[in-house]
């Protein structure tokens, strides 16, 4: 082997290297070419999601506007009802006191009516005959 010989390894060599390094590069810019692709598909999902996110973050601030009227009037609503409460008690308290008084004036009327039992008696259906 001579000078002439390694040279011409060599070449064939830096020949193989240049072609293994171009094949390299290509696959490289395959590689890079499909990361941008996918980047690309990434950002218009993103956009998309945003999108729909948007959407549904609009959607709930409208239900929790609706959800807070509705706890508005269901607080007025119970406000009204402590109110009706209130005057039902009363009125109860009221009616009982207003039965127990008849009651009681009831009581004595009897009380009073027995008493007299001999003058006069009070009769469910009174006799004609006795008029």
């Amino acid at each position: 082997m001579d000078k002439e010989d390694i040279k011409e390894i060599e070449e064939i060599f830096v020949r193989h290297i240049g072609i293994l390094s171009e094949d390299f590069q290509h696959k490289l810019d395959i590689v890079a070419e499909g990361h941008q692709m996918l980047s690309e598909k990434l950002d218009a999902v993103e956009g998309r999601l945003e999108k729909r996110i948007d959407g549904v973050e609009s959607r709930l601030d409208r239900v929790e506007s609706r959800l807070d009227r509705v706890e508005s009037r269901l607080a007025g609503v119970d406000n009204r009802l402590d109110r009706v409460e209130k005057k039902i008690d009363s009125t109860d308290a009221k009616l009982s006191k207003k039965i127990d008084d008849l009651s009681a004036d009831l009581t004595a009327h009897r009380t009073d009516t027995e008493m007299h039992r001999a003058g006069y008696q009070v009769r469910e259906n009174p006799d004609p005959v006795d008029r």
